[in-house]
Parts: C-alpha cells; sequence; structure tokens
C-alpha cells in the first residue's frame, strides 16, 4: 500500500489545499449547456472537499478530473448544438430564398 504524502494530508498538514472542485463551473454548464452531464459533474464537484478533509486525496483528484472532464464535455456539447442550431438556422433562410 502507497503511504500518503504528508505534506498532502490534511490532517498532518492543516495547510493543504484541496484540489479544484469545478463547483461554480459545473453549475453554470447546468444552467447553459448541458443539465444531465452538468448534474452529474455538480455531484463529482461537491465530493471534491468532503473527499479531501476524511483524507482520501486520491478520491479527491479523481473526482476533481471527473468534475473538470464533464464539464469540458458539457460545454463541447453546447457549443455543438449552438453551431447545428446556426447551420439549420442559415439553411432555413436560404431554403426560403429559393422558394420564392
Amino acid at each position: 500500500m502507497e503511504t500518503p504524502n504528508p505534506a498532502l494530508n490534511p490532517n498532518q498538514n492543516p495547510n493543504a489545499i484541496p484540489p479544484k472542485n469545478w463547483l461554480v463551473e459545473s453549475i453554470l454548464v447546468t444552467i447553459f449547456c448541458c443539465q444531465i452531464l452538468g448534474i452529474i459533474s455538480i455531484v463529482y464537484a461537491a465530493s471534491v472537499e468532503s473527499k479531501f478533509y476524511r483524507g482520501d486525496i486520491a478520491g479527491a483528484e479523481s473526482a476533481s478530473n471527473t468534475a473538470k472532464t464533464l464539464v469540458m464535455v458539457s460545454v463541447a456539447c453546447g457549443l455543438l448544438t449552438i453551431v447545428a442550431i446556426g447551420i439549420m438556422a442559415t439553411l432555413g433562410v436560404f431554403a426560403g430564398f429559393y422558394n420564392r
């Protein structure tokens, strides 16, 4: 079993900083982009600090990385949706011009 780094362990080092939790980004993504992935990322983001302060550094890092990945995928889905809607609107306008 791997021994934890005392510099990262919050029980041995009170100045240890938890990993970024991505909670604000997760909430914004839930509101503006993809709700399903956003809700899942909120769950992971909310668990980062609790895992960290229980001493589960690896679990906190994993939850942080998962929340980050879900936020990025959700932003990509949102951008792709905006581009697809823009293309369909443009095609609709051109179809209206050619239908006269």
